[in-house]
């Protein structure tokens, strides 16, 4: 039995947070709660913004405790479903990546992965591109 095509990638650019945000919003309407997001994007890009916006659209009402785990890599929020926000940007190898036990948080509530190309390449999820542009400028690929 073959799986059913995935959808073509959707490409947006936003000018704005507040732009980024209302799309990660948007997306995170249909989720219910398994998912797994998967960010890419240069330091800076904004990929905690959209972890922002993500939570967001899942209901948690004050998203200003949403930060970027770069420390602790991993940040845990309550909405609808629970968040739980890893940063591997301070991970150097392979062994580091696998002792977190990602694993362990799939299908308990909405993965959200930053500098998820450190990750091996067998999870899979909705893999999210962000790339600067000029004047502030998101292009912003998602990929289901």
């Amino acid at each position: 039995m073959s799986r059913p095509p995935r959808p073509a990638p959707r490409e947006t650019t936003t000018a704005s947070e507040e732009e980024t945000i209302r799309l990660a919003r948007d997306l995170a309407k249909s989720f219910n709660g398994r998912e797994v997001v998967l960010l890419t994007g240069e330091l800076g890009a904004g990929k905690t913004v959209f972890v922002k916006g993500l939570a967001a659209g899942l209901g948690m009402k004050d998203t200003r405790s949403v930060c970027s785990p770069s420390y602790t890599l991993l940040n845990i929020y309550q909405a609808k479903f629970a968040i739980y926000h890893f940063d591997l940007y301070r991970l150097s190898r392979t062994s580091e990546v696998r002792d977190l036990g990602l694993e362990d948080f799939l299908e308990n509530g909405v993965v959200v992965v930053e500098w998820a190309e450190k990750l091996p390449p067998d999870i899979q999820g909705i893999r999210v591109t962000i790339k600067v542009g000029k004047a502030g400028r998101r292009t912003i690929r998602v990929e289901r």
